[in-house]
């Protein structure tokens, strides 16, 4: 049974930074794409980060582009998500993805998803 768990998330002033991870079992992670995720309320689900395989490139949107780091520890099967400077607009519940089979190209559709860890950024 494939299982992600998300953590890390909070809250935190405009400027602040936090680090996320996704754990993962179930699954070799390094062997799979692997994405992260926002959706904010009453807005549509925006991918944020995402890596087809571990030696590939990590794509971001312009959104998140200098500020978001994905990263890997194949070691622990865990992947993070490095977020600095953060905005009121980077409020959101954010996922981890992945999937044996798509790359990043269809992330959208990645098999498998954590339940997501709230952050909230706010003066």
């Amino acid at each position: 049974q494939v299982q992600l768990v998300e953590s890390g998330g909070g809250f935190v002033h405009p400027g602040g930074s936090l680090t996320l991870s996704c754990a993962a079992s179930g699954i070799t992670l390094d062997h799979s794409a692997v994405g992260w995720f926002r959706q904010a309320p009453g807005k549509a689900r925006e991918g944020i980060a995402c890596q087809s395989n571990k030696d590939g490139p990590t794509y971001y949107p312009d959104s998140v582009k200098g500020r978001f780091t994905f990263s890997r520890d194949n070691a622990k099967n865990t992947v993070y998500l490095q977020m600095n400077s953060l905005k009121t607009e980077d409020t959101a519940v954010y996922f981890c993805a992945t999937d044996r089979l798509r790359g990043c190209s269809g992330a959208s559709q990645f098999e498998y998803w954590g339940q997501g860890t709230q952050v909230a950024v706010s003066s």
